[in-house]
């Protein structure tokens, strides 16, 4: 049965994450919707990553089987027909049988966009952190470097969690300042629960000069989600890409 591949661009303002829930607003269930519509079957959509409620994708993955001819353009232009405007196909492909869009994925790039002003933000109010408070992007970037590698993030996942294999290897964690716009990315293997965001809130905790830079090697070492800082809101949180 051919299995379809989607690239996946939404707002996450108005829906409780990636998961169906019973009763909630999803992109999953609005995926699934959308493909009942088009082919009045029923079938179960998995993405590469179970955003959460209120996180963004601009280059979101996921894939599902149907017994289906339509090409890669049919698919998108006839989702794209079904879907409401916060949700968006890119593109879509049809993938070899073995694919799926969480297991065969090799590595995810996540963005997290923070504005560092005293001023509070008006249009771009549900797409970043207002910190009001000045940041040390330098002291970040000394702390951030610290996290690079394969290690256990056990101090930065949020129970409960089904997940028993905490090592994740993270090839690039970078804070840039634009003006008044933080940027940081986080590139990596795999992500545990929630680890982006409190990355992001643990690094912002040391630009805030509450913690030293050097006192990321302890967190990590500690293996504890105590050790660590808060974490991070969801709405400063973008899923950029996913490799395979």
């Amino acid at each position: 049965m051919p299995v379809v591949k989607l690239i996946l661009e939404y707002d996450g303002t108005a829906y409780t994450g990636w998961q169906r829930q019973p009763g909630l607003p999803t992109i999953q269930e609005a995926i699934e919707t959308a493909i009942k519509g088009v082919t009045q079957t029923k079938v179960s959509v998995v993405a590469a990553g179970r955003t959460d409620a209120g996180v963004h994708a601009l280059g979101q993955a996921a894939s599902f089987r149907i017994d289906r001819d339509m090409t890669p353009r049919q698919w998108t232009r006839a989702l794209n027909a079904h879907l409401p405007e916060t949700i968006v196909v890119q593109s879509a492909g049809i993938m070899p049988d073995t694919f799926h869009a969480r297991y065969s994925a090799k590595g995810k790039l996540y963005e997290y966009r923070i504005l560092n002003r005293p001023e509070r933000p008006t249009v771009d109010r549900q797409y970043c952190w207002h910190i009001y408070k000045p940041l040390n992007d330098a002291s970040m970037n000394q702390a951030a470097m610290t996290l690079v590698g394969s290690h256990d993030f056990s101090s930065f996942e949020t129970q409960p969690t089904e997940n028993d294999d905490p090592i994740c290897s993270l090839q690039c964690l970078t804070v840039t300042r634009h003006g008044n716009q933080l940027r940081i990315e986080v590139y990596a293997d795999r992500f545990l629960k929630q680890m982006v965001r409190s990355i992001v809130g643990t690094l912002v905790e040391v630009g805030l000069e509450k913690r030293p830079p050097d006192e990321l090697r302890s967190i990590l070492n500690a293996r504890n989600r105590s050790a660590a800082g808060k974490t991070a809101p969801p709405q400063g949180l973008f899923l950029m890409r996913v490799d395979y």
